[in-house]
């Protein structure tokens, strides 16, 4: 299968990603490398990126070749994005670059960039209405989107680095990040369209500043998911971290857990930020996105169409993805979604589940046999834990939660209060009720498929007094498929307080 290397070369860091392609329109991110080469630092006093930061970007970029040719990295592709676009020496760095390392770096514009950062988004959060925030090193980017189509975009030529740099001698940290959210506040007010921007649209942090971001709240709020992408953030929690870092000097900065001590410097001018913008449009609450620029690129690269138009149902392709990743046996899962969907609607009498909890049902039943990728013996346990570790597309971490223990139910009810005490913060007691049922309807639909052959074609179900009936549509023998179904019926009176009877 094929590799392509991707690097993006930002006014703070350049950033190398090795994406294997998984053939149908699927990939998955293989190895990352990153370092901090401040390539924007000090640029704008006369417009020319510094030998310095050159010197150490080359030196990256030759690291950055080693590795993928070591690793079989077919086809590089790499951009450029503010400090380089505005440097005035941009022509003979280009130039050293192609003589000294052999990478031919494309310079993206405003548009392009806006553009590739919309695509990883839109291609990777079900969120139909949003304004994604985008803060660089040198540039920050406000993007308003609203039916998978972009309605504005602004590229603003400050980012965390330049602002660093510009406010540097104006007082104590606290004084200068005071003095960043004015200036952007009056940045913001020249752009006529944020007025437009409607009171629903959810608002969308990207890049490395809202990534540490994550990781400083996490640690503070001791959650248990180790997951970026689709991260709730209330504002008040913002302020809060804020609050805290805006006083420190850099020292003491670098000592906070969580956050990067190549970071630590520029932290309190991306912080600012926020602030301003979260101010400016009265947001309460914004998602952080795990995607941006370079999962654009691998989307345009697996995905033409998506040029064109975004991926339509981001869940969807995302399992898919997964079910390729970890080689499960596609048709059986394709089967066992199927019936489970079936069960799910036609006992929906019983179980009184709104929609939302489908999505969750269909999650569990994709990924339901990925932990036999680690062992057969407790491979429940596996999948449960793989699907809290994935990083699944188009679902919150409530949805992805409530999955790994439905799947970690489909071979028997196995919910250890410890392993669930541990998400307390995200899923309630009530919770419970819900992943024993689902559990138990998967622990069926998986068993209908147990042959992995068909022999189940589809499921009718009757809720006749004290019993449910499920009369099957059989393509042959489904003997074995029966027995196994019927095996769970204690488990299902338990869950439903009716007898299970298959026909």
């Amino acid at each position: 299968m094929e590799k392509i290397g991707i690097i993006d070369l930002g006014s703070n860091s350049a950033r190398l990603v090795i994406v294997r392609m998984l053939g149908d329109g699927h990939f998955m991110v293989e190895d990352e490398l990153k370092e901090s080469v401040r390539l924007g630092q000090d640029m704008d006093r006369d417009g020319f990126l510094k030998p310095q930061r050159v010197a150490e970007t080359i030196k990256t970029l030759k690291m950055f070749k080693r590795l993928c040719d070591a690793t079989g990295v077919e086809r590089l592709i790499a951009v450029a994005t503010a400090a380089v676009r505005r440097a005035k020496n941009q022509r003979s760095f280009l130039d050293e670059i192609q003589a000294t390392c052999g990478i031919r770096v494309d310079v993206l514009s405003e548009e392009e960039e806006a553009t590739l950062v919309y695509r990883g988004v839109i291609n990777s959060m079900d969120i139909p209405k949003g304004i994604i925030l985008e803060i660089g090193g040198g540039s920050t980017k406000i993007i308003y989107y609203n039916r998978r189509s972009i309605l504005h975009f602004e590229t603003l030529a400050f980012g965390a680095v330049t602002l660093t740099d510009l406010f540097a001698d104006d007082g104590t940290p606290e004084e200068q990040t005071a003095k960043i959210e004015e200036f952007f506040t009056e940045q913001f007010k020249k752009i006529e369209w944020l007025s437009e921007v409607e009171p629903d649209t959810q608002m969308i942090g990207v890049g490395g500043s809202f990534r540490n971001l994550y990781k400083i709240n996490r640690i503070i709020r001791k959650y248990p998911l180790n997951i970026v992408h689709n991260y709730q953030f209330a504002v008040d929690d913002f302020r809060s971290v804020y609050g805290m870092v805006r006083v420190l000097d850099v020292e003491k900065r670098k000592r906070i857990r969580g956050l990067s001590p190549a970071r630590a410097d520029i932290m309190p001018a991306a912080l600012a930020i926020i602030k301003a913008f979260t101010d400016y449009l009265h947001i309460e609450s914004f998602t952080i996105g795990g995607c941006g620029l370079r999962e654009g690129i691998m989307f345009n690269y697996a995905i033409p169409l998506t040029v064109e138009r975004p991926i339509s149902d981001v869940l969807s392709y995302s399992l898919a993805t997964l079910v390729k990743y970890y080689g499960c046996n596609e048709a059986h899962v394709e089967h066992v979604v199927h019936l489970s969907i079936q069960l799910f609607k036609q006992l929906r009498v019983l179980h009184k589940f709104p929609r939302i909890y489908l999505k969750v049902f269909k999650i569990a039943a994709s990924l339901h046999d990925c932990g036999l990728r680690v062992r057969y013996y407790n491979n429940q346990k596996h999948s449960r834990y793989m699907i809290l570790n994935s990083g699944i597309y188009g679902a919150t971490h409530r949805e992805i939660v409530l999955a790994a223990f439905v799947a970690g139910c489909h071979r028997k009810e196995d919910l250890a209060p410890a392993d669930w005490n541990r998400y307390k913060d995200i899923i309630t007691e009530e919770d419970l009720d819900i992943v024993r049922k689902l559990g138990v309807l998967l622990r069926i639909a998986e068993s209908f498929d147990r042959s992995g052959l068909g022999m189940v074609k589809g499921i009718n179900c009757d809720v006749l007094g004290d019993s449910v009936i499920m009369k099957t549509e059989l393509a042959g023998d489904a003997s074995l498929e029966i027995r196994q179904a019927m095996n769970a019926g204690g488990e299902f009176k338990r869950a439903f307080k009716k007898n299970l009877e298959i026909l």
